[in-house]
């Protein structure tokens, strides 16, 4: 029966993500490629001063990035600070500076890495203006990110990559907002809420109080998944009934988050002209998401060091039961897998190796799918790196979609996937090697000592530099050194990428595109699908064993 329900809930995935796959991604190909503007896009490009039509080189169209992030830093920032001042504030205090400076990086950057219970923390206000505003934006970021490094591939002898003030308000306008309206009003019919109800104090038959919160979360909800963010309106995320209520809501709430990711490689092989590409990257894609699901799934059915988990017949401490093992660890892989961050339950309480399965997801680079464009672009970067591979091995100048990739096409893609194994490894050495810091972290954040908790603080580093945000529920991560370093983490982890992805992109617009002869890499066929799989658990594999070692690995040998 377990297993039929797994593939039962796998194949309804698949078959829908197969339907959409076509229609999708050629509509987010002809947005990106279309000239003609919205009504509601050029008032838009009218307000803010911009010329859509104007072309941009890399490092235009990067200082345009990270202006727009900028200003909503300290816009998102403000709002939080003088929160108790704002309507439906719910008389909750303004957050204070340490928690602000996180939050606002975590969700500009799209990690949406949360140290709050935000029932206790934000009101409405913040909830819709700040943090919902940037779920869409954020998302919106990492689409026309992609977007401008497959114009790398497509475009010949060209010192621009688009327009980002264009693919920004497109990946919004015409994508992201159409699809969470959907998404909202589907996950309503569901039983999701959707109020501006203040918190309700009720009297239980027991004689206790509960307070019962209210609030707009169906919106936010939907675009939490559909922009790959994945902050919780309630501090359970979306094990929460009022975010998830039942079995088939939680099958939608994944097709939310995997829907732009696996639609994004049509979108890619229809821009640059060849289908058959876009085929090869989703496919790589999905053989590692169902390789993900399916171990992490047998060990939290199976964990033979465990006698009470085998005699109840799976883990289930931390899931709900409305979910059980295989919907839980179907959201949970997609969250992770994706750079939604978004939980149904407490991955603290997995299994050592099933936990270590969510950790991996991560750490392979966020690219099985990965987030709303981060997903692509990063997988693409991987691609250059296996074709290069390819070419040093069998002697052959490597090329990819007709461009040369030299020395410094191979600079920027070594940078872009060496910068967030550096922020994880070294965020968390410095917790324990540093006397202060290791304080903080062993003395208040850890909830359990030895191997877990080691696990617990990895897992908080890896989340945060890929842009993750979710969390082993043990950690309390609201203190100066963790609000420091994961922000710090967040920030780089997400622009630096961005940065080198858009220098390797106009180093590749840049170029003509060489013929295809006898000697040219096919890069459509299986055996560049596997050499593509292998680069990436290979790159994986020699960065991160050594620290699993120390965690998970060393806990479920035990």
């Amino acid at each position: 029966m377990t297993a039929w329900l797994f593939l039962a809930q796998l194949a309804t995935v698949a078959v829908v993500l197969g339907l959409l796959y076509r229609p999708l991604g050629d509509y987010m190909a002809m947005t990106f490629t279309g000239r003609r503007d919205l009504a509601v896009e050029r008032g838009f490009y009218r307000l803010i001063g911009v010329k859509a039509g104007s072309e941009q080189s890399w490092p235009q169209y990067l200082r345009a990035v990270l202006a727009f992030s900028v200003v909503g830093v300290f816009f998102v920032y403000a709002l939080q600070r003088f929160q108790e001042w704002l309507p439906y504030s719910l008389g909750l205090p303004n957050v204070h500076p340490g928690l602000a400076f996180n939050t606002v990086l975590s969700f500009v950057g799209n990690t949406n890495w949360q140290s709050y219970s935000p029932e206790l923390t934000v009101g409405y206000t913040v909830q819709m203006a700040g943090l919902a505003v940037q779920n869409f934006v954020s998302g919106a970021v990492g689409i026309a990110v992609a977007v401008a490094v497959v114009r790398g591939f497509a475009l010949r002898r060209s010192g621009t990559i688009g327009n980002f003030w264009a693919d920004l308000t497109r990946a919004t306008t015409r994508i992201l907002l159409p699809i969470a309206i959907i998404g909202a009003v589907v996950l309503i019919a569901g039983g999701v809420i959707q109020n501006f109800n203040p918190v309700e104090t009720i009297h239980t038959i027991a004689g206790g109080v509960q307070h019962l919160p209210g609030g707009p979360a169906a919106s936010q909800e939907a675009v939490k998944l559909l922009g790959t963010n994945g902050g919780g309106f309630f501090n359970a995320n979306s094990a929460h009934p009022f975010e998830n209520p039942t079995a088939w809501t939680n099958v939608v709430e994944v097709l939310l988050m995997l829907v732009i990711p696996f639609a994004l490689p049509r979108t890619f092989g229809r821009m640059v002209g060849d289908d058959r590409q876009g085929y090869a990257i989703v496919t790589a894609m999905a053989v590692l998401f169902i390789a993900c699901l399916v171990a992490g799934t047998l060990f939290e059915l199976h964990d033979g060091s465990d006698s009470a988990i085998a005699a109840a017949g799976g883990a289930m401490e931390g899931k709900e039961q409305r979910f059980g093992i295989i919907g839980s660890l179907l959201f949970d892989t997609t969250g992770t897998s994706t750079s939604t961050g978004a939980v149904a339950s407490a991955h603290d309480s997995m299994t050592s190796f099933g936990g270590m399965m969510m950790l991996i997801n991560m750490m392979l680079g966020e690219v099985s799918p990965g987030g709303v464009g981060t997903g692509l672009y990063g997988i693409l970067v991987m691609a250059v790196v296996a074709v290069f591979l390819a070419g040093l091995m069998v002697g052959r100048t490597p090329e990819y979609l007709g461009k040369k990739i030299g020395g410094r096409e191979m600079k920027f893609a070594s940078l872009y996937f060496l910068t967030t194994p550096t922020l994880v490894l070294v965020g968390t050495g410095l917790s324990f090697a540093v006397p202060a810091f290791r304080d903080s972290v062993t003395g208040t954040s850890m909830l359990n000592p030895g191997q877990h908790g080691f696990s617990e603080i990895l897992y908080a580093f890896t989340s945060a530099a890929n842009n993750n945000g979710s969390a082993f529920a043990g950690i309390t991560a609201d203190t100066p050194w963790l609000n420091a370093a994961l922000g710090s983490a967040i920030f780089l982890g997400r622009f630096l990428p961005i940065a080198f992805a858009l220098a390797l992109a106009g180093s590749l617009a840049a170029q003509d595109r060489a013929p295809v002869t006898a000697a040219t890499l096919p890069t459509h066929r299986p055996q560049f699908i596997g050499l593509l799989i292998g680069t990436i658990l290979l790159v994986s594999a020699l960065t991160y064993f050594p620290v699993l070692a120390l965690g998970p690995i060393a806990e479920g040998l035990q």
